[in-house]
């Protein structure tokens, strides 16, 4: 649940004078625009495999680590993605920004930067750059991206919420958390040690980073806010988050768009102009070859681009001889790394499956969507798109085109 602190923020005149003040190149404030850069300058015409869950590989960690501005000393000899705070954080960023997203085969997921929204991010100044990664972090920074939970409530995420409420107990001299439970468990379960590394590349806390111990990860010591910190947090607070029908305005919309706290913080930023670009799926014509797979039996389907998910759906229960008496689900990753849900016409929130065409559906060629029916007895098929051929106007519906395996039985517990 998207929650604020009861307690109010104001913008002082303090706080007007420092963001006004503020100088942003690539340098600084913190290190995310350079830190960021060396992360999306690794990736660039590398086509790194990601591993089975979307993330970064094991062996590409400590290279990574190697080229931030300030890598981290771990005490680990295993370290896997989220042991890398800040790395955490920064893979967040360039799959939420659309920078990057996934391609490759259903055997072998890659790592894919963009070239069209690659060639957007290098038109941008220091300024834009740093704004249009904070605005990443705090309105499409989906704990989801990197293996976390979402709050199917709302379409943005709570990261401001737990900013603000993190904030709200580091008094003036600082918060000690190695060896303070009560700290350790807040930023455990509540901000997440990546928001942590991203508020300190944002240069919004300061950190004393503590000696490694044999078989820990980051020992950040002490934590303190950054005058920074207190500005831009009362800043968003008052122009944007603090009005509850903002965050409700952009749940009504079908995605959150670039440039949502330009208004906000260009006042103070005036030389944040251009805003990142991510272009928008059209309907991809053509007949689409499905590999619909159960328990290592599969059918190969061609179906129409202007048929509906509702007619895929009822293709995969025919050719498994399933009947057709109970609700269904697809689901997807979009290239935002997000979940995206379309539902039975019958269930109560849409996108609806006859309303949804396959060809509406972003899908890449070896993306796999999964599909679920019956959420009783929960039959979870993976509906790999194998290849989009040229379209056939002689192909009215979906056809079977290859089987494998005898279909399971329906009902066997009866």
């Amino acid at each position: 649940m998207f929650q604020m602190s009861s307690q109010k923020l104001e913008v002082s005149s303090e706080h007007e004078r420092l963001l006004r003040d503020l100088a942003i190149d690539e340098t600084g404030p913190g290190t995310i625009v350079q830190d960021f850069a060396a992360l999306l300058a690794y990736l660039k015409g590398r086509d790194l495999r990601a591993t089975g869950r979307h993330q970064l590989p094991l062996r590409a960690l400590p290279e990574i680590n190697a080229r931030l501005v300030r890598p981290l000393q771990l005490g680990l000899t295993r370290p896997v993605q989220k042991s890398y705070p800040h790395i955490n954080g920064l893979y967040l960023l360039v799959r939420a920004s659309g920078l990057v997203a996934i391609g490759g085969t259903p055997k072998k997921s890659v790592l894919v930067v963009g070239d069209a929204v690659y060639r957007v991010w290098e038109s941008l100044n220091p300024t834009e750059r740093y704004c249009t990664l904070l605005e990443t972090w705090l309105l499409r920074g989906h704990p989801e991206i990197i293996g976390g939970d979402r709050s199917p409530a709302f379409l943005v995420p709570e990261t401001f919420s737990y900013w603000n409420g993190f904030f709200h107990r580091i008094p003036d001299e600082g918060m000690q958390v190695a060896g303070d439970d009560p700290a350790d468990a807040h930023i455990r379960y509540l901000l997440g040690w990546h928001n942590l590394g991203l508020l300190e590349l944002f240069g919004l806390v300061s950190v004393r980073h503590g000696s490694p111990e044999p078989g820990e990860g980051w020992r950040a010591e002490r934590v303190w806010r950054t005058p920074l910190g207190d500005a831009l947090l009362a800043a968003l607070y008052v122009g944007f988050f603090g009005d509850f029908g903002n965050i409700l305005q952009l749940g009504s919309e079908e995605y959150v768009p670039f440039g949502v706290l330009q208004p906000v913080l260009q006042p103070y930023f005036p030389a944040w102009q251009k805003c990142l670009a991510v272009p928008t799926w059209t309907f991809r014509d053509g007949v689409y070859v499905f590999k619909a797979s159960l328990r290592g039996i599969w059918r190969r389907i061609a179906v129409p681009a202007g048929a509906s998910l509702n007619g895929l759906s009822s293709a995969i229960l025919n050719a498994y001889e399933f009947d057709h008496d109970h609700l269904h689900e697809f689901s997807y990753e979009n290239r935002f790394g997000v979940r995206e849900h379309v539902n039975h016409p019958f269930m109560d929130e849409g996108p609806w499956t006859n309303e949804v065409r396959v060809g509406d559906v972003p899908l890449g060629i070896g993306q796999t969507m999964t599909y679920v029916f019956d959420f009783g007895d929960w039959w979870e098929f993976d509906v790999t798109l194998e290849r989009v051929d040229p379209p056939d106007a002689s192909l009215e519906g979906p056809v079977v085109l290859e089987t494998h395996g005898e279909a399971p039985d329906q009902y066997r517990s009866w």
